[in-house]
């Protein structure tokens, strides 16, 4: 266990300890504080070192192509959901506007926007997935 021990942090121990003596009591909980903010400081840089390197090794073995350079990025079960939520949460008010004030000519080209929003969206999953599969194939 000795081979693992930061020779920074048992000096720091050894002052807040000196130091105790020379002060007595009365500063014990503001050594403490103090030894303690220097043990999280110390972990919380040995953990960024871990968390840095095994993303380094992900990456290196392949796991890390995201984006627009790798695959595409993961929306998620509420991507196509949401946006058939909020399309027919949006006609009911559309609908209605475009009737009162244009009529059905109105009406018609609401929903003509609705449905051509929902199918961009479609066909942009669509060509998502084909590239995700032509990636994984080895060709382009």
């Amino acid at each position: 266990m000795s081979s693992r021990r930061d020779p920074d942090l048992a000096q720091d121990l050894a002052a807040a300890v000196e130091t105790r003596r020379e002060l007595g009591e009365a500063y014990d909980q503001e050594l403490v504080e103090a030894f303690v903010a220097k043990v999280d400081q110390r972990i919380d840089a040995v953990v960024d070192k871990r968390v840095r390197r095994r993303l380094a090794e992900h990456q290196a073995a392949g796991g890390g192509r995201g984006g627009a350079a790798g695959r595409p990025e993961f929306r998620g079960p509420s991507g196509p959901l949401g946006l058939a939520l909020a399309s027919l949460l949006l006609a009911i008010p559309l609908s209605a506007i475009a009737a009162a004030h244009v009529g059905p000519l109105g009406l018609v080209v609401a929903w003509a926007g609705i449905v051509g929003i929902n199918a961009c969206y479609a066909m942009s999953r669509r060509v998502d997935q084909q590239r995700a599969l032509d990636g994984r194939g080895g060709g382009v």
